[in-house]
Formats: structure tokens, C-alpha cells, sequence
């Protein structure tokens, strides 16, 4: 009897190794597919150079996304007579008509574009940016970039022609729709504000060192934080130098990405 056990065990070790081996040489299992990445971009934009030493051309422009208007930069753009363009969202028309009133009544100063219905990411696959959840489909891009040109023409605003999506990134596709709907997508080349999050000093030295040709992104609707200080401060700082400002609307632009081709 005990022999009979002795000889089932190593018959079962036999087998279990002989199993193992085998196991062993089969080839690996082929990994699972993964969906392919969805390539963003976020567009730099530069506009045509003065070159002209002291005399630094540079385009100013602000997103309105939400919340209130920061009178701290207002002020600053209309008492020292610098034009700047102006992305609005439908969201910050509702909330803000003392400060459209004065973009209206300075239509020398303030070019007024398009920064969406909703502030939504103009990017037609479903993602968060941010914890921004995004548009997530090609209807619904359209409908954040016209959305917004109708609250802007119902507001009095002039037909936009430019436009910037919520964290101004995109994904190709999506710039392919929203250039088809006849619009030119602002990219920047200078972040100022760093979405407005930035302390007073550092944006201020940010915007300040702002070079001939360059496009400074930066918020004006965030009148508690910080970074709007920095801003106002960084205008007089540049004007002081010299500096030409100008609107989108008065310069030849360059983008990548064909966000202006």
C-alpha cells in the first residue's frame, strides 16, 4: 500500500512539472489593445514684429471666462488708453453689463471676441482638462462656439471672429470644425497670469518681459485673486518702455496648429 502512494506522488510531481514546463514555454499572452491617445495642442500665436528697438509690439488679450469683472485691469486699460481684445463667454455677459457697457462705449480701445457659450473645452472627444469635462463631440463644439457669437450679437457685441476655447487647448479634429465655421483660434505666446493663479509679483515680472511680437494671455474676470494686481501693474510697466499695444483685429497674425491658416 505504501508503495502504491509512493508511486501516485511521484507520478502527480511528474505531471505537475511536465504541466509547469509547458506552461512555461507558450508564448505570452498578447497585451489588450488600448484606445489611441487623443493628441492636444495648445496653439502659440505671435502677430507681426515692429523692429523697431524701444518700441515692443505686443497684443494684450483677456479671457472673461466667468465671475465677475476685475475693475482693477478695467480701469487700467481705459484710464491709460491701452487697447487690448477681450474673449467673452455668455456665462460672463449675463453677469457683468456695467462692464460690456464700457468695452461698448471705448470700441477704440476694446476688440470683443468669442470664448464660448459655457466655458467648455472645444475638444469633440469625451476627457477633462483640468476637471474641465470637455464638449465631446463635433455638435457640441459648434454649439459652445456658436452659442457664444449669439450671446455676443444679442448683447450688442460686433459678429466675432475669433475665437478661444475654455483652457485653450483642442484637440486637431476639433480645430479642423471650429476654422470651418470661419473662425481663427487665439493661441498666445506669453502666459501672464497662469489662469489668473499666479501671485501679484510673478505675473507682473511675466507680463512685463513680454517681447516684440508677442501675445500675452491673461484673465479679467477673477477680482479677488492676486494675479490681477500683478496684471495692472505689468501695463504701466510696458507702456513705460515704450510699448505699442495693439488689438487682434489690427495686426497680421501668425498661429500653428492652423489655428489662423
Amino acid at each position: 500500500m505504501n508503495r502504491i502512494l509512493v508511486v501516485s506522488a511521484f507520478l502527480l510531481a511528474a505531471i505537475s512539472a511536465a504541466s509547469a514546463d509547458e506552461l512555461s514555454l507558450a508564448p505570452p499572452a498578447a497585451p489588450l489593445s488600448k484606445a489611441p491617445a487623443i493628441k492636444l495642442v495648445e496653439p502659440h500665436l505671435h502677430i507681426a514684429r515692429s523692429n523697431i528697438a524701444g518700441h515692443a509690439r505686443i497684443a494684450l488679450t483677456f479671457d472673461a471666462c466667468m465671475g465677475q469683472a476685475d475693475e482693477r485691469i478695467l480701469s487700467t486699460l481705459v484710464r491709460e488708453r491701452i487697447p487690448a481684445t477681450i474673449f467673452v463667454t455668455a456665462r460672463w455677459l449675463k453677469r457683468n453689463p456695467q462692464a460690456l457697457a464700457v468695452f461698448l462705449q471705448n470700441p477704440n480701445l476694446f476688440e470683443l471676441e468669442n470664448h464660448g457659450e459655457n466655458h467648455i473645452p472645444a475638444i469633440d472627444t469625451p476627457m477633462l482638462v483640468y476637471g474641465i469635462a470637455s464638449a465631446g463631440s463635433p455638435q457640441a463644439v459648434k454649439q459652445e462656439v456658436e452659442g457664444g457669437a449669439a450671446a455676443m450679437v444679442a448683447s450688442g457685441i460686433p459678429a466675432p471672429h475669433w475665437f478661444r476655447g475654455s483652457t485653450a487647448k483642442y484637440d486637431l479634429s476639433a480645430i479642423g470644425e471650429i476654422r470651418a465655421m470661419g473662425y481663427r483660434i487665439a493661441g498666445y505666446s506669453v502666459n501672464g497670469d497662469g489662469g489668473s493663479l499666479l501671485g501679484a509679483v510673478i505675473t507682473e515680472k511675466r507680463i512685463a518681459s513680454a517681447k516684440d511680437g508677442d501675445v500675452v494671455i491673461s484673465h479679467i474676470n477673477q477680482p479677488t485673486h492676486a494675479a490681477g494686481e500683478g496684471v495692472a501693474k505689468a501695463l504701466v510697466d510696458l507702456k513705460m518702455k515704450g510699448a505699442e499695444f495693439v488689438r487682434l483685429e489690427d495686426v497680421e497674425d501668425m498661429g500653428d496648429d492652423k489655428t489662423t491658416e
